[in-house]
């Protein structure tokens, strides 16, 4: 009786080791070093429309655990908006988990300026691009893939990337320390420039963004710090597991 347990103890506890961490939660070690989660898998707490004060009324949607934005027409930040963090943030490690339905397209941003006046579209920033690549148009966009998964949009494309298929959950990684960024794609390094070198700069003024409207306050992309947001770009797209940590 003592040995089955000894042997049922052993098993409960290998079995609690193996399992897998729940969405939205931090462990304790987490909690030590400083995560802190950006969406709780329950509230809109901490988000607000983009030039908003509040959350939208409508569109997106917190289900089973995930923060959802609605599908529309596909248009770029015109009918529910974009979402941003009431908090800004300079340096830090960011991640995120994102879920893509078929030929959907958003993009989470970072270092976002609220401009003013508010521009057309989406609100100025540096976006870690979420896209089917397989069958959005814009995959084939911009130069060299730079509008593909992972990429910096519009400006750096993601290399030697691997992407979960549509339906599946990927993991997306920012981290930020002084002039240095980094994108991660599931567990592997796709991205590294330095914002305000003269490479970033030169990629800058062959993209979108070298329009002076995207100037209005400094040069793109090299705001001291700024929100995180989750785009609405007309596709149903899904959010969870969204910590950072300051560096």
């Amino acid at each position: 009786m003592k040995a089955l347990l000894i042997t049922a103890v052993l098993w409960v506890g290998l079995m609690a080791a193996e399992a897998p961490q729940a969405p939205n939660t931090l462990t304790a070690k987490e909690k030590k070093e400083g995560w802190k989660l950006l969406f709780d898998g329950k509230t809109s707490k901490g988000w607000r429309g983009a030039y908003k004060d509040n959350f939208p009324e409508k569109g997106w949607l917190i289900e089973d655990g995930s923060l959802v934005i609605s599908k529309t027409d596909g248009s770029e930040s015109t009918h529910y908006g974009d979402i941003v963090t009431d908090g800004e943030y300079s340096d830090f490690d960011l991640t995120f988990d994102f879920k893509l339905t078929e030929g959907a397209n958003s993009g989470l941003k970072y270092f976002v300026v609220e401009e003013s006046p508010k521009p057309k579209g989406s609100a100025y920033g540096l976006e870690f691009q979420v896209l089917d690549d397989d069958k959005h148009p814009d995959a084939k966009l911009g130069r060299n893939g730079n509008r593909t998964v992972g990429s910096l949009y519009d400006l750096i494309p993601a290399k030697d990337k691997k992407a979960n298929p549509i339906g599946q959950w990927n993991t997306g990684r920012v981290v930020s320390k002084g002039t240095h960024v980094e994108h991660w794609l599931n567990g592997k390094k796709v991205v590294e420039y330095e914002r305000g070198s003269e490479a970033f700069r030169n990629e800058v003024a062959q993209s979108k963004y070298k329009a002076p409207s995207y100037n209005a306050h400094g040069r793109f992309g090299e705001a001291p710090k700024g929100h995180i947001l989750l785009q609405d770009h007309g596709d149903r797209v899904s959010f969870r597991n969204m910590k950072i940590k300051t560096l």
